[in-house]
């Protein structure tokens, strides 16, 4: 008894330390963990903090517009204030260089609406012109960066594969068989620009859009369209013939309001539509496995980016022509600046407007009191440029192309001499003028010692 007494008191005892024991440690690791767990808070908190810092890419800040949070590139953001004023002051030069010269104060008091002696030279003549071509030079940015967005591709520009073509054949077979209103000429434009695209599109499809067979039928199409004008041309009258040509060469002559307005209210029109492509590009820029894997529908925001550049590119050919380059130089130039992952639509089509106004004034004043249209000053910049990408695509830089590297290591073993061999292989993406992804195959060889 007393042992079964001692045992259960022992038992109890030891089970009441137990207990106590349990309790008390339950108690002291309940602290600690409620301590823990206090300081973990606190320091989850900075971590959440810190991670959003951290998770943000680099070269990225955070614009709150109320509820609603947007990235932007810091970089980018700077670039574009600059061209900005780089294009005010272009403006402002336009307004203010001729045949008599206007002095810039004289300039922003018309701007402004105050009363100026000079409001016949810059308010009537000048100021029309070179609205046109501010419009018509973003315009031709905005479409250039979006086609060459979907065509991975530095050369895809709608004067390069066949868009600006198709406007101009459509809009000189009309001046040839008598339609030579400047208010019926731009919707000419308009459908042989999409009618131009919709062909192109249709051909380079097969089960999805080939970026180098989209660029390849698009010039097939842009030389047989430049065929069909000349034709046009050698039928026609001679003095529509004579105008066709100098509209073919994208001009800012004789532009007024009248091409400004309508133009003006296609962009606000489509304004949208090109905050949409503004996000939709990012997920184009992926590769398809990866959009796919997203649930992005590629063909769908594919077709709605092409749709979109076709038809700013189609009305700025109807306002003046096909200025030729702009919508290839400006998207290029504006992403090596900026050095973004994308295009930059604003950018873009800020220095889309800078070279076309800068490009009309000095069309004005280089060989005056001749005028040359803005499409000579633009080809003389751009075909350089289009030979300096073709170049440079052949040869290849590091980064440009896609590359692959791998190594492959063997072990022999055995009595005498022995030898291994192991083989990997290697994938890596990249962007250039023609590819867009390459890959890599390595192997190697390993020699074993004796055993």
């Amino acid at each position: 008894m007393t042992g079964d007494g001692m045992t259960g008191d022992g038992v109890t005892r030891d089970g009441a330390i137990r207990d106590g024991a349990v309790r008390d440690g339950v108690t002291q690791d309940g602290a600690t963990r409620n301590g823990s767990t206090r300081s973990g808070a606190a320091q989850d908190g900075s971590m959440r903090d810190g991670a959003g810092a951290r998770l943000r890419p680099a070269g990225y800040g955070r614009l709150r517009l109320g509820r609603a949070t947007f990235l932007l590139h810091r970089r980018a953001a700077v670039v574009a204030g600059a061209f900005a004023l780089l294009l005010a002051a272009v403006c402002v030069a336009y307004l203010s260089v001729g045949e008599s010269f206007v002095a810039p104060a004289e300039v922003l008091k018309v701007l402004t609406g105050r009363p100026s002696p000079d409001e016949l030279v810059v308010g009537t003549l000048r100021l029309p012109r070179m609205v046109v071509g501010l419009l018509v030079g973003l315009a031709f940015g905005v479409a250039g960066a979006l086609i060459q967005t979907v065509a991975r591709n530095p050369l895809a520009s709608p004067d390069v594969i066949g868009i600006s073509q198709g406007a101009g054949a459509l809009t000189v077979g009309a001046m040839t068989f008598g339609v030579t209103s400047y208010a019926v000429l731009p919707y000419v434009s308009v459908a042989g620009g999409l009618l131009a695209a919709a062909l192109v599109y249709a051909f380079a499809w097969r089960g999805g859009l080939h970026a180098t067979r989209f660029v390849l039928i698009g010039i097939g199409f842009a030389i047989a369209l430049r065929s069909l004008i000349t034709l046009f041309l050698t039928k026609g009258d001679y003095l529509v013939a004579q105008q066709a040509q100098v509209w073919m060469t994208g001009s800012l002559n004789g532009r007024g309001w009248d091409e400004a307005g309508p133009l003006g209210l296609v962009l606000l029109v489509l304004l949208p539509l090109v905050l949409w492509a503004a996000y939709a590009q990012r997920t184009v820029s992926m590769d398809d496995d990866t959009a796919t894997g997203l649930g992005v529908r590629l063909g769908r925001v594919r077709l709605g980016l092409v749709l979109a550049g076709v038809v700013l590119a189609s009305v700025a050919t109807g306002a003046a022509g096909p200025v030729d380059f702009v919508a290839l130089l400006a998207p290029q130039i504006a992403r090596r600046v900026t050095r973004t992952a994308q295009i930059p639509l604003l950018c873009s089509a800020l220095l889309g407007a800078v070279i076309v106004v800068l490009g009309d004034l000095l069309a004005r004043k280089l060989l005056a009191p001749t005028e040359l249209p803005v499409g000579v000053l633009t080809a003389a910049v751009g075909a350089p440029y289009l030979i300096w990408l073709i170049v440079r695509g052949r040869t290849g830089r590091p980064g440009d192309a896609g590359t692959g590297s791998a190594k492959g290591r063997g072990r022999g073993r055995g009595k005498g001499r022995s030898d291994g061999v192991g083989t990997s292989a290697g994938a890596g993406a990249g962007s250039g003028p023609v590819a867009a992804t390459g890959a890599g195959v390595g192997a190697g060889a390993g020699v074993g010692g004796k055993g």
